[in-house]
C-alpha cells in the first residue's frame, strides 16, 4: 500500500502484481569448473536459477514526497527490490558499489498470493539455466500461477542472453571487479537472464510486447543499469489500470511499440489476448473436438510441445472454447523437469511438458490423454486405451464444417494490400484481423455447446432445483449416451447446471435465445407435455441412420392453430431461423465485429517522485475529462467506461469525494460494471469531515446507504442441484405438489391438486411410494411411446406442421374402417390398418355431442363411442370395447377445452386440457381397478365447468376481445400483471428484422418482466429481473429505452436493442408512481418522474442527468400527465397543474363542493379535445367529469352499473377505458367499461378477466390491452373501434 496515503485504497486493477529479474547465481559463474565449461566445453552447461531482483507495487513511499530538493536521487534510493538467494546471504545483501544504499529485507516486500518465488525460477527456466557459446536469440513463454483458493495470476516471461565481460560481470544491478580466475577471459559465454512479469490479468500479447519493448532497453544498457531499466518498466504498468468490461480497450506509448490492452466484451466474458485461432493450426477440426470432448469429461490431460510458449497458449485457447463453461481442476500449462512428478497425481488435470519428456512420460505414468500440439496427435500413456467417447456426431458434423470455412491465415487478407511502412499501422491492422477472427471462433465454439446441451432446460425444475438426468439421457442418440453420461458426472457440468437452475443469461443462454426456432419461442408460453410435431417426424425421416434413433423432445403447437383469423399473422422470419441454422451449418455465423474504442493513456515521466505520479494522474484525469465533454450523449455505454477510469484515477489522487461522484454516474449509467466493492472500501475510508460533506450530497448519500446497507455475510441460498429421485414415504398434499412439480411432468399447483383427488379417490388422503412410482412410469411409457409414433408421410401431409399426436388407441373396427384412433391438439382422425391411410374424424371445434354407449353384436354388448359432428350428418361409430370409457373422457375434456378457448380466445385452454387428458390416461394406467374411470373424471375440469356451469361468454365480450396471452405460462401459479406498456416497431440497422417488431412489454409481480412479440403474440424475451419489488409504471423514451418505476423507489433503464437493464436512477427517495415523456423535436427526450413523496424530477433521456426538481407542496404523488406545456399532478386530496419549474398554476381539489369527500383521487385522463379532465376516486364505482374551461364546477358524475371499485383508466382515441372490479353473472370479475367521452355515456361493458383488472394500455389505438391480477394472470388483447 502507498505509504503517502494509507487510508487511501490501493488501485483495484492495476496491471502489474509483480516483476521479477531471474538468472544465475553469482558463486555459480565465478568458479573454475565454470570458467572452464565456458571456454572449452561443448555443450551448454546447466545452472540452477534464482530470483536476482523482485519489484512489486507500490514504488511511491511517504519519504519521497518530503523535500522536493530529493527529487532527482530518492528514486534511485528508494528503489524497492528483493534479492533473495538459497541460502540467506551473510553479507552479500549489503555489497555493491561502495557506500551504496542497503537494500531492504525480503521481509520488506510483500510478495502477492500465487506467486511462490521458490518454484518460479524453475517456472522462468522450464527447461533449465544454460550458458551459451554464442549469442541466441530472445525467447518468450507464458505462466499461469494459482494460488490455494484457486484464484490464477498470469505470468510473461521474457529470455534474452547478455554476454560475460572479462573485467566485470552483472549480479543484482551492481558492478564486480574482482577477476573470474588466472587468465580471466570470458570471451565467448552468454548468459541467460529472464524478466517475468505476473499480472492478474491474461494479457498475453501485450505483456509480451511490453517485455519486447524492454528487451531492447537492456540489451544496450550497462549491467549495472538493468536494474533502474527493469524498475521504471514495473512502475509504468503498476500505474496502468485495466480496462472495465465494454468497448474501451487502453493504448500505452512503451516505445517503440503502441501497446493495446484490450478489455473484457462483457462482466461474464473472458479477457481474450491471445490468437484463439493456434490450435486450428496446430490440430486438425476432428482433433480440436476430440480434445474438447476429453476437457468435457474431465480427463487427466497432458499437452506436449517443443514450444515453451504455444504449451501456455494452446491450453488458454481451449480454456475460451469451453465459456461459459469452467475448467474446475488443476490447470498447470507449464511443467519444468523437476515438476514431472505433478503427472502422478490421481485426479483429473490438465497440465503441458516439453516434448523431449514425451517418451519418459509416456511409459512411466498410466490413465493420460498425451495431446502432441508440434504434430496434431493424440495419444495415451502406456498404450492403453482410454475410454473417451465421441462429441455428439450431428454438433460435430456442423462445427467440422463451420471450421473449415474459416480464413486462418492473416496473409491471404494482404496479399491485395500494399505493405504498411508505418509499424504501429501494421500491427493495428493484424489486431483488427485477430479480433475478427477470435469472435468467429467463439462464435463457433459457443454455437457447438449450445447444440450438444440446449436440451438440458427441458428437464429442469427451476423452482426446486431439479435436473432429472435419467429422462435427458432417454432422450438422446443411442450413440451419443456414453459420451452424456461421462459429462453429467463432471464438476464442469454441474456447475453449468446451477447457472441454468438461476436463469443466469450468460454467453450461453444468450446464444441459445439468439438461435432458438419458432417451435422454441412458442414453447415459452404454451407449455404441456412435449411430443414430436408432424414436421419434427417429417424431418426425423430424412435424418442419417445414426440419428434416426433419436427420441425427439419437442414443444407445443404453434399458435397459429389455435389463434383466431382477425389477429396478425406470424412473422415468417421466425420460422427462418431454424431453418437458416440448418442450412448455414457449412459456413461459420457471420459475426459482425463490435465497435471499439481507445484511450491513450499519457507518458508517465521520470524520476519516481510523488509530484510526476500526482502529474501523471492530473494528466489522466485532464484527458478523461476531455474525452467525456466530446462524447455524444447517447453514447452512454462509452461514458460510463471513461466514468469507471477518472473514478479509479481520482481514488490514487486521493480526490476520495469525486472517485464517489464518478462511481455515481457511473452507478446510472451501467451498473454492471460498478465496483460495489471497492466503492464500499473507499466510503469507509473517509474521513469523519468528508463522510460529513458526502452525506450532504444527494447524490452521494444514496450512493453511500446503497453500498453501505448491503448484507455482509448474508446466508447464501441454497444453490445446490439435486437429481430427480422417487419418493421412498408417503405423502400429503404438499409433498405430493412438490415431487409432481419436480418429476417435471406438471408444473401447474391446480391441475396436481386435482391429479391428488384422482389418485386418492376412495382412500386416505396421502399417496404411498408405490403408488407414485406406478404413475411416473405410466406417465413416462406414454411419453416413450408417443415419441415413436411415425406417421406415413400420406397421413402427414393432411395435418399441421405443428400437430402432435397425443395418444393412439388400439386397433378397433369403425363404421369407417379399421385402425387406431389418433388425436392432436386439433383434431381426431382414422389410422387406416392393411394400406396405412387418413380418415379424418373431426376437429375438437366441429364436434357436436360425444356419447358413450353399448353396442349388440350376437350375444355381446361392447362399449362403443358415438361422435356426432356439426358439419356432417354421418356419426362416427367406433367399438373402443375396454378403452371406451377413457376415451370418453378424454375426447369429452378436450372439445370443452377447444369450447373454452374459442369462447375466451384463450389458446391456454387447449393446453390446459391436453395436460388434463394425458394425466386421465396415466391415472386409469395407474390404478387399473373399476373405479379407475371415476378416478380419472376428476380431472374433466372443464367438461365439468361446461356442464355445471355454462356461462356463456356476453357477446359484446366475444366481439371485441382478439386474443388472450399468459405470461405466467410455466410458472407454477399464477402471477399479478402489475403493467403493461406497447412499444411500436422500429427498423434499426443494428437490429434483427424480428427485434424491430413491435413488442409489448409486462412488468409480473417481484420485478420480472417479460417481452412479447406484439406481431404475433409470442414470447421475444423470457422472465427477466429489473429489481425485486413491485413495478408500477413504464414509458418509452428515445425509442431505444425503457423506462420501468419500481417500488423501491428506483427507476430501470432496459436497452430495447440489448434486453438489459444497465442502468439504474436513485435520485428518489421514495417509491415511483408515475413516468411521463415529453418528446423533443432536436432536443433529447425529457422524461418526468414522480414519487409517492412529492417529488418531481425532469430527465435528459441521453444524459440521464436531472435537468429539474420540485415538491408537491400536498406530497403523495399517484400519477403525472404532460398537457399543454404543464404537468397535471395527482395526489390523494388534490389535481395540481404546475408548469414546467413547479410553480403552482391551478389546484382541483377535494372539498366541500365534491360530495364524495371522504374518498381521494385514485387517477385522471385529459381528453384535450373535448376540453374534459376525467377522474376516478378510490373506492367508488363512479368516474367524475370536469370542464377543463372551469374546475371550479361541480363535475358530471357517471356511475358504473355493477362496479364494485375502479383501478385504472386510460384514454383510446375518444373513449375512456375504465378497468374496475364488478359482478357478472352473480361473480366478481374483472371488467372493462368503454365510455365515450361525447357522450359521456358507456358504450361497452366487457367482461375481461376472472380477476381485477389491474392495469391497461393502448398498442397504437388500434387495440387495448388489459392485465389481470394473480388469480388468473393473464393480459387480454381488445380490438379498438
Amino acid at each position: 500500500m502507498a505509504e503517502a496515503a494509507p487510508h487511501h485504497p490501493a488501485l483495484p486493477s492495476g496491471l502489474l502484481e509483480l516483476c521479477a529479474l531471474l538468472g544465475a547465481p553469482r558463486d555459480s559463474l565465478r568458479g573454475p569448473e565454470q570458467v572452464a565449461q565456458r571456454k572449452g566445453v561443448k555443450g551448454p552447461s546447466s545452472l540452477d536459477p534464482e530470483v536476482l531482483s523482485v519489484f512489486v507495487p507500490p514504488f511511491v513511499t511517504k519519504e519521497d514526497s518530503q523535500p522536493a530538493a530529493n527529487c532527482m536521487t530518492l528514486g534511485k534510493n528508494r528503489k524497492r527490490s528483493f534479492r533473495k538467494k538459497r541460502e540467506r546471504p551473510r553479507v552479500e545483501l549489503g555489497k555493491g558499489v561502495p557506500g551504496g544504499p542497503r537494500g531492504p529485507d525480503p521481509e520488506d516486500v510483500s510478495i502477492p498470493n500465487g506467486v511462490d518465488l521458490l518454484a518460479l525460477p524453475q517456472l522462468c527456466f522450464p527447461g533449465g539455466l544454460c550458458v551459451a557459446s554464442e549469442p541466441r536469440e530472445d525467447c518468450v513463454h507464458f505462466l499461469v500461477l494459482t494460488d490455494v483458493c484457486g484464484n490464477r495470476t498470469y505470468g510473461v516471461v521474457a529470455q534474452y542472453y547478455r554476454p560475460l565481460h572479462d573485467e566485470y560481470f552483472f549480479y543484482n544491478g551492481k558492478t564486480h571487479w574482482e577477476a573470474l580466475g588466472p587468465g580471466g577471459s570470458a570471451a565467448g559465454c552468454f548468459v541467460p537472464f529472464a524478466v517475468c512479469v505476473v499480472s492478474r490479468f491474461p494479457y498475453y500479447n501485450a505483456l509480451k510486447d511490453c517485455l519486447s519493448c524492454l528487451l531492447t532497453h537492456l540489451k544496450f544498457c550497462k549491467d549495472f543499469e538493468v536494474d533502474n531499466h527493469i524498475k521504471d518498466f514495473a512502475v509504468k504498468l503498476s500505474l496502468i489500470p485495466s480496462p472495465p468490461p465494454g468497448p474501451l480497450h487502453l493504448i500505452f506509448n512503451m516505445k517503440p511499440l503502441q501497446i493495446v490492452f484490450p478489455s473484457r466484451a462483457d462482466p461474464e466474458s473472458p479477457l481474450i489476448d491471445l490468437d484463439l485461432h493456434l490450435p486450428l493450426l496446430c490440430f486438425r477440426p476432428e482433433k480440436v473436438l476430440q480434445i474438447l470432448t476429453c476437457l468435457l469429461t474431465e480427463q487427466r490431460i497432458v499437452f506436449f510441445s517443443s514450444s515453451w510458449a504455444l504449451l501456455t497458449l494452446v491450453a488458454e485457447c481451449f480454456m475460451a472454447y469451453l465459456h461459459p463453461l469452467q475448467w474446475q481442476h488443476t490447470f498447470v500449462p507449464i511443467l519444468s523437469g523437476q515438476m514431472l512428478d505433478f503427472l502422478m497425481a490421481p485426479t483429473s488435470f490438465l497440465m503441458g511438458c516439453h516434448l523431449d519428456h514425451f517418451e519418459e512420460v509416456s511409459k512411466e505414468a498410466d490413465g493420460l490423454i498425451l495431446i502432441n500440439i508440434d504434430n496434431g496427435n493424440i495419444t495415451y500413456s502406456n498404450d492403453e486405451e482410454v475410454d473417451v467417447p465421441d462429441i455428439p456426431l450431428l454438433a460435430a458434423q456442423t462445427f467440422i464444417q463451420r471450421v473449415q470455412s474459416l480464413q486462418l491465415h492473416h496473409e491471404l487478407d494482404l496479399a491485395h494490400l500494399c505493405t504498411s511502412t508505418d509499424v504501429n499501422e501494421g500491427r493495428a491492422s493484424r489486431r483488427a484481423w485477430q479480433q475478427r477472427l477470435n469472435g468467429q471462433i467463439q462464435q463457433l465454439t459457443l454455437q457447438l455447446l449450445v447444440s450438444i446441451f440446449r436440451e438440458v432446460k427441458n428437464h429442469l425444475n427451476y423452482e426446486h432445483r431439479v435436473f432429472n438426468s435419467e429422462e435427458f439421457l432417454k432422450t438422446r442418440a443411442l450413440g451419443d449416451q456414453q459420451f452424456y453420461k461421462q459429462v453429467l458426472d463432471t464438476y464442469m457440468f454441474h456447475a453449468f447446471l446451477k447457472a441454468r437452475l438461476s436463469r443466469r443469461m450468460d454467453a450461453f443462454a444468450q446464444m441459445d435465445l439468439h438461435t432458438q426456432s419458432e417451435e422454441d419461442r412458442i414453447n415459452g408460453m404454451l407449455l404441456s407435455p412435449r411430443r414430436p410435431t408432424i414436421e419434427k417426424m417429417a424431418s426425423r425421416k430424412s435424418l442419417a441412420p445414426h440419428a434416426a434413433h433419436r427420441r425427439m423432445v419437442v414443444s407445443m403447437p404453434n399458435l397459429h392453430d389455435i389463434a383466431v383469423p382477425e389477429l396478425p399473422p406470424r412473422n415468417s422470419s421466425l420460422r427462418k431461423i431454424q431453418t437458416a441454422e440448418c442450412g448455414s451449418s457449412r459456413a461459420v455465423l457471420d459475426v459482425p465485429p463490435k465497435s471499439t474504442y481507445t484511450f491513450k493513456i499519457p507518458e508517465i515521466h521520470f524520476p519516481l517522485v510523488a509530484q510526476c505520479v500526482q502529474a501523471f494522474y492530473a494528466d489522466c484525469v485532464a484527458q478523461l475529462s476531455k474525452a467525456m465533454g466530446s462524447l455524444a450523449p447517447e453514447n452512454s455505454v462509452l461514458l460510463a467506461r471513461y466514468f469507471y477510469l477518472r473514478g479509479l484515477v481520482q481514488l490514487m489522487q486521493g480526490q476520495l469525494l469525486g472517485a464517489l461522484l464518478d462511481f455515481q454516474s457511473l452507478y446510472k449509467t451501467d451498473v454492471r460494471v460498478f465496483p460495489a466493492d471497492l466503492v464500499q472500501t473507499t466510503v469507509e475510508s473517509l474521513s469523519t469531515p468528508e463522510r460529513t460533506q458526502a452525506e450532504c450530497m444527494p447524490e452521494l448519500r444514496r450512493l453511500i446507504s446503497e453500498v453501505m446497507d448491503r448484507p455482509v455475510d448474508a446466508p447464501k441460498a441454497d444453490d445446490r442441484v439435486k437429481n430427480f429421485e422417487l419418493p421412498r414415504k408417503h405423502m400429503q398434499l404438499d409433498d405430493f405438489v412438490k415431487r409432481v412439480q419436480e418429476s417435471g411432468i406438471v408444473k401447474d399447483s391446480g391441475v396436481i391438486h386435482r391429479l391428488f383427488e384422482a389418485l386418492t379417490v376412495g382412500h386416505q388422503k396421502q399417496i404411498d411410494p408405490e403408488t407414485f412410482k406406478d404413475f411416473y412410469n405410466c406417465w413416462k411409457e406414454a411419453e416413450a411411446e408417443a415419441q415413436e409414433v411415425s406417421l406415413p408421410l400420406s397421413v402427414m401431409e393432411q395435418l399441421d406442421k405443428n400437430e402432435c399426436v397425443y395418444k393412439l388407441s388400439r386397433s378397433v373396427k369403425t363404421n369407417r374402417g379399421v385402425g387406431k384412433i389418433a388425436m392432436t391438439q386439433k383434431r381426431l382422425f382414422l389410422l387406416t390398418e392393411g394400406r396405412p391411410g387418413y380418415v379424418e374424424i373431426s376437429t375438437f371445434r366441429n364436434i357436436e355431442d360425444v356419447r358413450s354407449t353399448m353396442a349388440t353384436f350376437l350375444l355381446l354388448r361392447i362399449p362403443m363411442l358415438k361422435i356426432k359432428m356439426a358439419s356432417k350428418k354421418e356419426v362416427f361409430e367406433a367399438n373402443l370395447k375396454t378403452e371406451c370409457d377413457l376415451w370418453h373422457l378424454m375426447v369429452k375434456e378436450m372439445w370443452a377445452g377447444r369450447k373454452l378457448a374459442d369462447d375466451h380466445k384463450d389458446p391456454q385452454y387447449v393446453q390446459q386440457a391436453l395436460t388434463h387428458v394425458l394425466l386421465m390416461d396415466a391415472v386409469v394406467g395407474t390404478l387399473q381397478s373399476p373405479g379407475a374411470i371415476y378416478a380419472a373424471s376428476k380431472l374433466s375440469y372443464f367438461d365439468r365447468m361446461k356442464n355445471e356451469m355454462p356461462m356463456a361468454v356476453p357477446k359484446t365480450t366475444s366481439e371485441t376481445l382478439k386474443h388472450k396471452i399468459n405470461p405466467s405460462a410455466g410458472e407454477t401459479a399464477p402471477r399479478a400483471v402489475d403493467a403493461l406498456l406497447y412499444t411500436p416497431g422500429h427498423l434499426d440497422p443494428a437490429e434483427k428484422v424480428e427485434d424491430a417488431h413491435p413488442k409489448l412489454w409486462c412488468a409480473l409481480d417481484e420485478g420480472k418482466v417479460i417481452v412479447f412479440d406484439a406481431s404475433s403474440w409470442t414470447i421475444h424475451q423470457h422472465c427477466f429481473r429489473v429489481g425485486t419489488s413491485r413495478l408500477n409504471c413504464m414509458v418509452m423514451a428515445e425509442q431505444s429505452q425503457v423506462w420501468v418505476g419500481s417500488e423501491d423507489s428506483v427507476i430501470y433503464i432496459i436497452n430495447v436493442h440489448s434486453m438489459s437493464c444497465n442502468k439504474q436512477l436513485t435520485d428518489h427517495r421514495s417509491s415511483i408512481t408515475g413516468l411521463a415523456v415529453q418528446d423533443g423535436v432536436q432536443a433529447p427526450s425529457t422524461v418526468y418522474s414522480c414519487s409517492a413523496d412529492g417529488t418531481v424530477l425532469a430527465w435528459n433521456a441521453s444524459s440521464l442527468r436531472v435537468t429539474g426538481r420540485f415538491q408537491v407542496p400536498s406530497g403523495g404523488l399517484l400519477a403525472i400527465r404532460l398537457h399543454d406545456g404543464r404537468l397535471w399532478c395527482c395526489t390523494g386530496d388534490s389535481i395540481l397543474v404546475v408548469n414546467m419549474n413547479g410553480s403552482p398554476c391551478q389546484e382541483l381539489k377535494i372539498d366541500g363542493s365534491f360530495k364524495e369527500t371522504g374518498t381521494s383521487f385514485l387517477g385522471f385522463q385529459l381528453m384535450p379535445e373535448q376540453e374534459q379532465l376525467w377522474v376516478a376516486c378510490a373506492g367508488y364505482p363512479d368516474v367524475y367529469v370536469w370542464s377543463l374551461q372551469d374546475l371550479a364546477q361541480p363535475p358530471q358524475r357517471i356511475h358504473l352499473q355493477d362496479c364494485s371499485e375502479i383501478n385504472c383508466m386510460i384514454r383510446v382515441k375518444k373513449q375512456i377505458w375504465v378497468g374496475t372490479t364488478g359482478l357478472s353473472q352473480g361473480r366478481l370479475k374483472g371488467k372493462i367499461y368503454v365510455m365515450d367521452a361525447e357522450r359521456r355515456t358507456v358504450e361497452k361493458e366487457l367482461v375481461a378477466h376472472a380477476d381485477t383488472v389491474k392495469t391497461l394500455c393502448s398498442a397504437e389505438d388500434r387495440y387495448v390491452l388489459s392485465g389481470a391480477g394473480r388469480e388468473e394472470g393473464k393480459i387480454a388483447i381488445w380490438k379498438v373501434e
